[in-house]
């Protein structure tokens, strides 16, 4: 069986290729297939939570490459970047626990 790290890994691949590829290339994700990611995937992000413009600045931020899509790489970028602004968040939280030795 799979250590939890190895899972969110196996998760964090398998949920790109899950909606990359249904328009055009299969290694990029369109940006109507990104917007379906976050809403199913990572509604804190969703379109309930942005407007249109703020997709569009958002898939902007993204597209490093300027080709209007979002490819692995980039899209790895932006959960690194949403994991260390989880861990901010977190790590001088009021339910703190003490680290196991």
């Amino acid at each position: 069986m799979a250590c939890p790290l190895e899972q969110a890994l196996a998760v964090m691949v398998t949920t790109f290729h899950k909606y990359s590829g249904k328009e055009g290339d299969k290694y990029k994700l369109s940006k109507m297939e990104l917007k379906e990611l976050l809403n199913k995937e990572l509604p804190v992000f969703g379109s309930k939570q942005m407007d249109e413009a703020e997709f569009k600045r958002l898939m902007n931020d993204l597209d490093h490459n300027k080709d209007s899509e979002v490819d692995f790489k980039e899209y790895v970028c932006f959960l690194a970047c949403i994991t260390m602004g989880f861990n901010d968040f977190f790590k001088d939280g009021p339910t703190r626990q003490p680290r196991k030795k």
